[in-house]
């Protein structure tokens, strides 16, 4: 009987210990020291931007925004912020190129979808902050909308005032938190 629970005890250990060396291999360490599955993202021109440990796994939209149409800064989809004047939903000329290319994008994705994300800054009561903000987000979701974009790819949600940018209390940060954010899901 002292044998048999002996080997119990060591087939029971071995498999603890085996269970570790497992764990410690799927965490990126081993026992030289080296990493685990590691590979690179790069731009057009082969430049390496990341390196990405692919223990860890991204979500698809985090994935997405690693490639050069979104990461490269020259990209107008790399431009995912669109930002209005004081108490207004009315999109500036200049963000018109932003909202085109992410436009584009959308409708040669068709299962790609995005959330806009409308916001304002601190002036103002909470209930009109919150209007305020959506009928920016809904003035980017109409401009998609006329480019083509199908508007179930497209999710609309208000914040108001409730997540700023910026935590100052002057003109610069008030601008900066009256904005539109095109996120990717």
């Amino acid at each position: 009987m002292k044998f048999f629970i002996s080997i119990i005890s060591i087939v029971f250990t071995g498999l603890i210990l085996l269970g570790c060396t497992k764990d410690a291999v799927k965490d990126g360490s081993s026992p030289e020291g080296s990493s685990g599955a590691e590979s690179y993202v790069y731009n057009a021109d082969t430049a390496q931007l990341k390196e990405l440990n692919l223990d860890n796994t991204l979500s698809a939209a985090e994935t997405l925004m690693l490639t050069p149409e979104f990461s490269d800064p020259s990209s107008p989809l790399s431009k995912r912020t669109i930002y209005f004047e004081y108490d207004s939903s009315q999109v500036l000329n200049e963000f018109i190129s932003v909202i085109e290319a992410h436009g584009q994008y959308l409708m040669n994705h068709p299962n790609q979808s995005t959330t806009l994300q409308g916001h304002s800054d601190e002036r103002g009561t909470r209930e009109y902050n919150i209007a305020l903000a959506e009928q920016r987000a809904k003035s980017v979701f109409n401009m998609l909308q006329l480019i083509g974009v199908m508007s179930n790819q497209i999710e609309v949600v208000s914040y108001g005032e409730e997540k700023p940018v910026a935590q100052e209390h002057n003109e610069d940060s008030f601008a900066l938190n009256r904005r539109v954010e095109v996120v990717y899901k």
